[in-house]
């Protein structure tokens, strides 16, 4: 008679077999054994990157049938946290979610009151981007303060965050490293420091890249050390964006930089505190920091007196937060791991793939715009960026590649926009763009017209809303897709050269 043993691993030799047959045009664009793209075919802009090594992951989880969190999700959690050289990550079901959890965090009774985000304090965020790095301040009762974007590095404009503050108001900032682009970390926690705000960071789409400052610059904003894996020298600190803030969220969405299909992380940088509340709200908002299925590891389940519960009430049903229940499953966690493995080479693809397209496509900087990361001045095909005089640099895991179309150009962002779904190329706009143009947001302003408030006229991020979007730079691009690409743009733009019309 087989054992469950030897049966189970029947199965997962039979999975391995499957699904390195049936999912072979998922593998990393650098596999030998990837189905070649061909002409004809869709470029998606991002997608599921994987092997039979996760597929086999998520059935051997499956078979063991503990389904919710459990020790493929602890082991996730911890090896995330390593990764990046953080106190803890928590698993959640989204990037979404982990920014509701982060922030709801900061809204608990068990911080300094002082420190408290309460309804009616204000967060400073940017008006370009994705809805949900600002959806849940309106959430926990909060009142977003939107400054402008950056038209060239997608990012808010930090020379703003002074006029955006109001003593006893302002709270905190929460922002995203907009595709893969740090935003101004040195002046964000400089402002931060100054005032005593929590700075959260949006990492959703920037897992796999770095910032440094000047050693003396990073002291006194309170770093000294470099995240696991990255040196700049002694002069310098590099860290991984998500490690400079107080809390920091993932998304493991299909297009981010690692996938459980749905999924994210809360990353707790530094304060243990954070963590038992984040954890707290993730976990319908109980007392108890048991995890599923374990019970009494304080030791003292019956010997509590919370509230107005009577003494000795069940720990496990004892409730200090207005919570959630966001977790994902264990099935997700153990994809996550494998994917978790990918990471490094995943995050040298996303460089690689966005090179080659700034290469490519050189010769149309007479009517696109390019961005460039944070600090840089420029880029030069020889030489790579320039850097401005700040001593502070950003290493970008790109989440995609940026285009805007210049006002001078005789085709519009729209027209860029048609051609390349005409030739199957994915793109997409930088998410909602002037996220106060959004309906949701008129409505909300017209609602309570003190739901939130706007520093400046939003130029940049009317901007990019008219005249930006993206591509791909996702490790399932090959060389042949990426020509395809350049190919189509240089073809569409030289089109327009001598009429101003479209010449096909």
């Amino acid at each position: 008679m087989t054992s469950l043993t030897e049966l189970k691993s029947q199965i997962l030799s039979l999975t391995r077999d499957y699904a390195r047959q049936a999912h072979a045009a998922y593998r990393p664009a650098a596999d030998p054994t990837r189905s070649p793209w061909t002409q004809g075919s869709p470029i998606p802009y991002a997608g599921r990157v994987f092997t039979e090594t996760e597929v086999e992951a998520a059935v051997s989880a499956t078979l063991d049938f503990w389904l919710t969190l459990g020790s493929e999700g602890a082991a996730m959690e911890q090896e995330l946290a390593a990764f990046l050289g953080i106190r803890h990550s928590l698993l959640v079901n989204s990037g979404s979610s982990a920014n509701l959890v982060a922030i709801s965090a900061l809204t608990s009774a068990k911080l300094p009151e002082e420190r408290r985000i309460k309804p009616g304090d204000e967060v400073i965020t940017v008006a370009a981007g994705f809805p949900t790095t600002v959806a849940p301040i309106v959430q926990v009762g909060a009142v977003p303060v939107f400054i402008d974007a950056d038209p060239i590095t997608g990012n808010a404009r930090c020379d703003q965050l002074e006029a955006a503050y109001i003593a006893g108001k302002t709270k905190a900032v929460m922002m995203a490293h907009a595709l893969g682009n740090p935003f101004d970390l040195s002046a964000t926690l400089a402002f931060c420091q100054k005032y005593n705000l929590w700075l959260v960071e949006d990492n959703c789409d920037a897992l796999g890249c770095s910032y440094s400052m000047p050693r003396p610059l990073a002291e006194s904003l309170g770093f000294n050390e470099n995240s696991p894996g990255l040196d700049d020298g002694p002069d310098r600190v590099v860290r991984w964006t998500g490690t400079w803030g107080d809390i920091s969220t993932q998304s493991f969405y299909p297009p981010h930089h690692l996938t459980m299909g749905e999924g994210g992380a809360v990353n707790i940088v530094r304060d243990q505190k954070l963590k038992v509340i984040a954890e707290s709200f993730r976990d319908w908002g109980r007392d108890c920091w048991c995890p599923s299925g374990i019970d009494n590891t304080c030791n003292k389940r019956f010997g509590w007196q919370l509230g107005e519960l009577p003494e000795g009430y069940d720990h496990k049903y004892t409730y200090s937060h207005l919570g959630f229940n966001l977790k994902p499953l264990d099935p997700q966690a153990a994809i996550g791991r494998v994917q978790l493995r990918r990471l490094p080479e995943f995050i040298e693809a996303r460089k690689q793939n966005w090179e080659t397209l700034r290469r490519g496509l050189s010769a149309q900087e007479d009517v696109l715009e390019f961005a460039l990361p944070t600090h840089a001045t420029h880029w030069d095909p020889e030489q790579g960026f320039c850097w401005d005089s700040s001593g502070c640099r950003t290493d970008c895991s790109w989440f995609g590649f940026k285009i805007a179309v210049k006002p001078g150009a005789a085709f519009s962002r729209t027209q860029l926009a048609q051609e390349l779904d005409r030739n199957l190329i994915g793109n997409r706009m930088l998410f909602g763009g002037n996220l106060l143009r959004q309906p949701a947001f008129v409505q909300l302003l017209h609602d309570n017209s003190a739901a939130l408030r706007v520093v400046g006229e939003m130029e940049g991020s009317d901007e990019i809303m008219k005249n930006t979007l993206f591509l791909g730079t996702y490790p399932g691009l090959t060389q042949a897709m990426l020509t395809k690409e350049v190919e189509t743009i240089q073809t569409f733009a030289h089109s327009f050269c001598t009429t101003g019309k479209p010449v096909f």
